[in-house]
């Protein structure tokens, strides 16, 4: 299996659909208390208290310690945060494939191009600030982390010299049916965020099992 520099096979960046249960159950109901989530979800408490512990370690859930009106003790209830709703509920894709087919039928190809530069400008400027590390590598493990809190898993390879960002599942799946434009998109957001130039070394659409980045 292949594995990130630190040496953990890559299945570790795939994110757990039951955190997503537990955000989209919060969002439709508001504020709940542990074994309401257990009962709702059918698991058992302790599984819901590891699931909150990595949602609240992300910043998209938080907690309040309420008092019963009458007698008891005093228990913790669970809410979404801002991020939380800003990333639960909202369903963008037919706008997303709406704008994409209107770029597609701009036929000016540098027009084109210069529009898919300022939109990967744009998108890499909206994740800069939580970019950290001062090597290739490092930066690379920082996008990496970054996706992984949106669900899109992503590693690191060791490939000899250079590190690899690997797409182990494709950010915007939709999109590259249509048009693998997205992908030349997604390689300038990249090499924005990492800082170094990048290629696309092996790709989906051309039947390669992952979409690798590479430094040029």
């Amino acid at each position: 299996m292949a594995s990130d520099l630190s040496g953990q096979p890559m299945t570790q960046y795939i994110a757990e659909s039951s955190d997503v249960g537990i955000l989209d159950l919060l969002r439709k109901t508001g504020p709940l208390g542990v074994s309401e989530l257990s009962q709702a979800m059918r698991v058992t408490a302790t599984a819901v208290r590891q699931r909150l512990v990595r949602l609240m370690a992300q910043g998209l859930v938080d907690r309040e310690l309420v008092s019963p009106a009458g007698r008891g003790r005093p228990g913790h209830r669970y809410q979404l945060t801002d991020k939380g709703r800003r990333q639960t509920g909202a369903n963008f894709v037919d706008l997303s494939l709406a704008l994409w087919q209107e770029i597609r039928a701009i036929e000016d190809p540098e027009v084109r191009r210069g529009l898919l530069a300022r939109i990967a400008r744009t998108l890499a400027s909206m994740y800069q600030g939580q970019i950290e590390g001062q090597t290739t590598a490092e930066r690379m493990q920082s996008v990496s982390r970054l996706f992984a809190e949106r669900d899109v898993p992503f590693a690191v390879e060791d490939s000899g010299s250079l590190p690899v960002l690997t797409a182990l599942a494709c950010p915007y799946p939709q999109l590259a049916e249509q048009d693998r434009g997205i992908c030349a998109l997604e390689r300038m957001m990249f090499a924005e965020l990492v800082g170094d130039g990048l290629k696309l070394s092996s790709c989906r659409l051309d039947g390669d099992e992952c979409c690798r980045f590479t430094s040029n």
